[in-house]
């Protein structure tokens, strides 16, 4: 590893990741509060609906905190939380009714505000119908294409993290985005006309 190279951000340290095994509230809270709006933004896109890809958050960090001892200090998070979003999603829809876990109790004040760029009414309306189009769009690809289009574009993972997530090989990570941008660009044509 080059020692000049940026460092990822998402490295748990030794210290931070014993606090996180002993289950301490303030080291719990400060994770969820870091990677909350990531996660969130995940499950829209592969959900596309808000109130699922909530009560998917919410499960995803209550299953984080239950599988802790997997993960390993010194490890990138955001891989393995990637991981356990995945799997949480994919089992959401595995069973017609599933268990709703709730963070209300460790975190009252969820919130999942995207703040705006826009700088007038009219940026706002035209930024946010952009937004829809590309998630409809989303919405019609595949499931496996979703999910690496979204790893790879909105979450900006590397696929070697995207193979990893998905279970598959690099040469099918890279396959499924290239695949997965054609589609998309071919839904996004098809809406404008």
């Amino acid at each position: 590893m080059d020692p000049q190279a940026p460092q990822p951000t998402d490295l748990i340290s030794a210290e931070q990741h014993a606090l996180l095994l002993t289950g301490d509230e303030q080291a719990w809270f400060e994770l969820i509060s870091e990677y909350e709006g990531r996660i969130y933004g995940y499950l829209y896109r592969l959900e596309g609906n808000s109130e699922n890809a909530l009560d998917l958050t919410q499960e995803v960090f209550y299953r984080a905190w239950r599988s802790f001892g997997t993960f390993q200090a010194g490890q990138r998070f955001l891989p393995w939380l990637y991981t356990v979003a995945r799997n949480t999603q994919i089992e959401s829809h595995r069973r017609k009714q599933h268990a709703r876990f709730s963070l209300d109790q460790a975190h009252e004040e969820i919130g999942y505000e995207v703040p705006s760029e826009a700088h007038s009414p009219v940026r706002a309306a035209e930024s946010a119908d952009a937004r829809d189009r590309v998630q409809r769009a989303l919405m019609g690809l595949p499931d496996d294409y979703r999910e690496a289009v979204v790893l790879r574009f909105m979450e900006d993972l590397p696929y070697e993290e995207i193979a990893q997530i998905q279970g598959v090989a690099l040469g099918t990570a890279k396959s499924r985005v290239y695949r997965a941008k054609e589609q998309l660009a071919e839904l996004l044509r098809e809406q404008v006309h």
